[in-house]
């Protein structure tokens, strides 16, 4: 049990609702898909809609008397006592130009902390799942961060804000310091993917200014339950959804990332 309701039963029927967005968001790459901008490069599709919606019902029926934040419809971003925090399609971006780097991101905040995440990749066959205190998996198969200590032996990945105009100099200042001290940076549109690869070992660390509860909640307690670390750019400073940065890692390079990027 955590707290008031039981995580394992509700992580059973997060699994069959989470079968049901699946189909949704495949249903919707095999065909032309509408595109709606909220703003010069932010897209919402009428996929995003449905799979919130379809969410909000069946999540709603699945833990009676939680709340919702999710990112079509959210007014504010402060959870309230039980609360699911949702990003129907994670990448949408992506969605509309046919890359497969698409997540419905999925996790449940109770009284102060998020307790059940899920980042699940319905165009990848992938589900990577975590409740807290009991490990992060993959397709039920447990995972973990990364041993490497060694940053110029490490992957990482980043993200471009919505508003890149307001963010580009801190972006390009990271990458002029990091490219050439590291073995490269990935950018797969999703920070809900990028933060399940941290937690599996693909990525050894990740970081990009300007996220959303949304985009973060479930991943944070993906990389924390796979053996990472989670802050701000600032290592001593915890990260939290009203942060202007994240850094997630494995935990062994944590301290020279954010070294180098703390700066900014």
């Amino acid at each position: 049990m955590t707290g008031d309701f039981d995580a394992t039963r509700v992580m059973q029927g997060l699994e069959r609702v989470a079968d049901r967005a699946g189909e949704i968001v495949r249903e919707g790459a095999g065909r032309t898909r509408t595109i709606r901008h909220k703003g010069r490069i932010d897209l919402v599709t009428e996929t995003d809609m449905a799979v919130e919606t379809m969410l909000k019902d069946e999540l709603a029926a699945l833990l009676p008397g939680s709340d919702f934040l999710a990112e079509e419809t959210a007014k504010d971003t402060e959870p309230g006592e039980l609360t699911w925090i949702i990003d129907p399609v994670d990448g949408t971006t992506n969605f509309a130009h046919g890359l497969p780097f698409v997540a419905n991101s999925i996790a449940l905040w109770h009284r102060d902390r998020v307790v059940l995440g899920m980042v699940n990749m319905p165009l990848m066959n992938e589900r990577f799942t975590a409740m807290e205190g009991r490990g992060a998996f993959l397709n039920g198969t447990p995972i973990s961060v990364t041993g490497e200590a060694d940053l110029e032996q490490s992957l990482l990945a980043t993200g471009f804000p919505y508003d890149i105009e307001k963010h580009l100099e801190d972006i390009l200042r990271n990458l002029r310091t990091l490219l050439p001290l590291t073995q490269g940076i990935r950018r797969a549109g999703a920070a809900a993917v990028d933060l399940a690869y941290v937690a599996c070992g693909r990525l050894d660390g990740f970081y990009e200014r300007a996220l959303n509860p949304w985009d973060t909640a479930a991943g944070t307690l993906l990389v924390r339950e796979a053996g990472g670390m989670v802050s701000e750019y600032e290592a001593s400073r915890p990260y939290s959804f009203a942060s202007p940065c994240i850094l997630a890692t494995n935990g062994r390079i944590h301290g020279k990332v954010s070294g180098l990027i703390a700066k900014g």
